[in-house]
Parts: structure tokens; C-alpha cells; sequence
């Protein structure tokens, strides 16, 4: 089965619009109804200005998942260049690190890593030192089958693929199966090279289950915007079950 890991960003985007001291919704209480309805990992991407998930947010969702939902996959997401994150992930030492190379004050994560040689020399050793530490190590990459053969020289040991072009190919309807087959290719690359496949970025219970059916080899789907959104209507377990049924049916 294809795991979920449900990034938890946007609960916490909601608790920031009003006072830290309320903690409404709180993002460890959040994250507990998420494990219990069966995902199988937890993201994270603490961003240097904090305005989702915090630091702190961090430390705290570690502590939970580590005391009651051990078998839960702790992911966290970001740049390793930016803040304080080398830190946070050297000292909690999550299941996944995910590199990200995302700017502060960037809206999103919106492409992934070019790997010239002077990112390839900064990524190097930084990659070297989280899996020193135990954790797997992922790099967020756009569908390039050159890149990703990059990735995999760099001692990466997976790969996640941005999906945001598949998703706007399938909510616009154009260029949907010259779009898909780029992540097919892309995928290939990375099985060839040795590499774990993840996939985030726009996925939805609508265009998931086309895109996981198709591209071979995807281990884990990362999804927070759309899920959180789609439980404000279904109800947050319900939405979780929802994309497990669709991924145990692949």
C-alpha cells in the first residue's frame, strides 16, 4: 500500500489568525485524530517566519508521535540552507527528512531543486550529515529525468516528485496525458537509479488516485492543503480514510 503522510501545516495557519495563547485548532490534538485515523506519517515544514507551523510545533508533534503513535513516520520538510532547520532535524532526528528549496517568505513549495554544481556541493555533505544521524533523506524534484539522476549521485534516498503540473493539467483538462507520462518518465529514472519514489504538491481525493495508478513505484503521497480544506467539509478522519481507501486500492 502506498502510505499517506498528512502535512499539518495549514491546521496550524489556522490556529496563527487568532492568539497563540487560544490554540484553537491545536496542532498536536489535530495531529492525534489524524494517526488514529490510520495515516501513516505526519509533515511538517517549519518555515523561518513561523507563520504556520512553528518551531516549537515541531519539538511538540515529534514528543506525540514518538509517546503514542510510534509506528506513525515523522517527516519533516524545508530548506536546509534557511532558519533553523538543520538543527531541528539533526537533534529530533525524524524518520524523513525532506529537502526543500523553497526561500522565506516564499508562499509554497513551487519547484524543485536544480542541481547545479554549486547546489550539488551544498547538498553533498548536507545529506551526508542527516543520514549520518539516521534519516532517510528526500529531495523535493520536479519530473526532469536529468535531475533526478542528479539526485540519485548525491546519495539521496528518494526522490519526491512536485505534482503540482499533473494537478493543474487534470483540474484544467489540457495536455493531461503528455503531463502524466513526464511523471512516468520521471518515475522510471528514479526506480532505475536506485531511488524511493514520493509525490506531493495539489493532490486531492479528485486527481490522486489517476496519478498513483499511472506512475509506477510511489511509496508515499504527501497531502495538507487540499485534505485539511476537504475536512472542513467531510470531517477530518473521514477525509483520511477517504485517501487511505484510495491508496490501499492500488
Amino acid at each position: 500500500m502506498i502510505k499517506l503522510s498528512v502535512n499539518v501545516n495549514k491546521i496550524a495557519l489556522l490556529r496563527n489568525a487568532r492568539s497563540l495563547d487560544l490554540n484553537i485548532p491545536d496542532v498536536c490534538e489535530m495531529t492525534g485524530v489524524i494517526a488514529v485515523a490510520g495515516a501513516n506519517g505526519i509533515t511538517v515544514h517549519p518555515r523561518p517566519d513561523q507563520r504556520h507551523i512553528r518551531y516549537d510545533d515541531a519539538y511538540e508533534v515529534s514528543q506525540l508521535l514518538r509517546k503514542n503513535f510510534p509506528k506513525v513516520e515523522y517527516n519533516i520538510e524545508g530548506n536546509p540552507f534557511t532558519g533553523r532547520y538543520m538543527d531541528i532535524v539533526t537533534e529530533l532526528k525524524p524518520d524523513q527528512a525532506t529537502l526543500v528549496p523553497d526561500m522565506p517568505g516564499q508562499n509554497t513549495s513551487d519547484h524543485g531543486w536544480n542541481l547545479d554544481i554549486e547546489n550539488r556541493k551544498k547538498l553533498k555533505p548536507i545529506i551526508t550529515k542527516l543520514k549520518d544521524c539516521g534519516i532517510r533523506v528526500s529531495l523535493f524534484m520536479d519530473p526532469h529525468p536529468e535531475e533526478i539522476k542528479a539526485a540519485a549521485n548525491l546519495g539521496t534516498d528518494r526522490v519526491e516528485l512536485y505534482t503540482e503540473p499533473y494537478a493543474a493539467a487534470f483540474r484544467k483538462n489540457t495536455a493531461l496525458e503528455d503531463t502524466l507520462q513526464k511523471y512516468v518518465i520521471a518515475a522510471k529514472t528514479a526506480l532505475d537509479a536506485g531511488l524511493g519514489l514520493n509525490a506531493g504538491h495539489d493532490l486531492n481525493l479528485q486527481n490522486l488516485e489517476l496519478l498513483v495508478r499511472t506512475v509506477p513505484g510511489i511509496l508515499e503521497v504527501s497531502i495538507g492543503h487540499a485534505l485539511i480544506a476537504e475536512a472542513l467539509k467531510f470531517g477530518l478522519e473521514k477525509v483520511v480514510k477517504d485517501y487511505l481507501k484510495i491508496l490501499s486500492a492500488i
